[in-house]
């Protein structure tokens, strides 16, 4: 087991930690009842907050911010001697969480995506795991929502009696989101972006090959090139880039956690 703390890499804080570490919080926050906000970031997401100071802000508060993508790991590893053997695959932290939930009977609320979606991952949830007790399950309405509709969702959750909310909104919505409602239903909030998708089989998940070597990207670049476009050949070299700075030392207050910005507004996403 590995939990090594944050450490930083272009400014945001991210957790030295294992599946085992993680999984563990996430129960041990389930069981008493108290917040634990959790994303799992690859380059696309630390690349949101390391080029936006609120959302830097807003990944930086949340409690567990676990190494996604190979190339995160390997700068936890190269810049901080993390050690760390494998990534944190926001699907793989998915199942495993559901096992455990499945293991010490809490109950999971999800939320995101279209009834159809959620109603194909629950069946495909429940035939994996039998004895998993998923609560409710959400739709998302695809907008912002005004104070009346986030007070009325944190008592749908509250009131399902569930222990852990996934959150499946995509990045960055699914951090802000997480951020928002965390303290409010006091809960572990999950946000694993795609992982709804593939866990439902609506899209297909990368050969094990090209996510071992980092190539994920390429793979999910040549399924959705018009969407993803911009996120893998502008994005990628910028996080290279930057990288190498802070490596250097080179303008140092550019990856100072403490010049985040504190949003000073609600988004709401929903």
């Amino acid at each position: 087991m590995i939990d090594l703390g944050k450490k930083n890499i272009l400014g945001v804080q991210v957790d030295a930690i294992d599946y085992e570490a993680a999984v563990g919080r996430i129960v041990d926050s389930a069981k008493s009842r108290t917040p634990l906000a959790v994303t799992a970031t690859a380059v696309h997401g630390l690349m949101e907050g390391a080029t936006d100071a609120e959302h830097q802000y807003r990944l930086n508060s949340l409690e567990l911010v676990v190494p996604d993508g190979q190339p995160v790991r390997w700068a936890l590893n190269a810049f901080h001697d993390a050690g760390l053997t494998d990534r944190v695959y926001g699907p793989n932290l998915m199942l495993k969480t559901c096992a455990a939930a499945e293991k010490h009977a809490i109950s999971v609320y999800l939320f995101g995506g279209t009834q159809e979606l959620l109603e194909r991952l629950a069946s495909k949830l429940t035939a994996q795991f039998p004895d998993l007790q998923i609560a409710r399950l959400r739709p998302s309405k695809f907008r912002t929502m005004d104070s009346s509709e986030k007070q009325e969702l944190i008592e749908d959750i509250v009131d399902s009696g569930a222990g852990i909310t996934m959150v499946g909104l995509g990045c960055p919505r699914q951090e802000i989101w997480a951020y928002e409602f965390k303290d409010h239903i006091k809960m572990p909030v999950l946000a694993v972006g795609a992982a709804f998708n593939f866990h439902a089989g609506e899209l297909d998940q990368a050969p094990s090959t090209l996510q071992r070597y980092g190539l994920e990207w390429a793979y999910r670049l040549f399924k959705e090139p018009k969407r993803l476009w911009r996120r893998y050949l502008i994005l990628n070299p910028y996080y290279l880039l930057l990288l190498g700075n802070q490596r250097l030392g080179l303008l140092p207050s550019r990856f100072d956690p403490e010049s985040a910005v504190e949003p000073k507004t609600e988004i709401l996403y929903g």
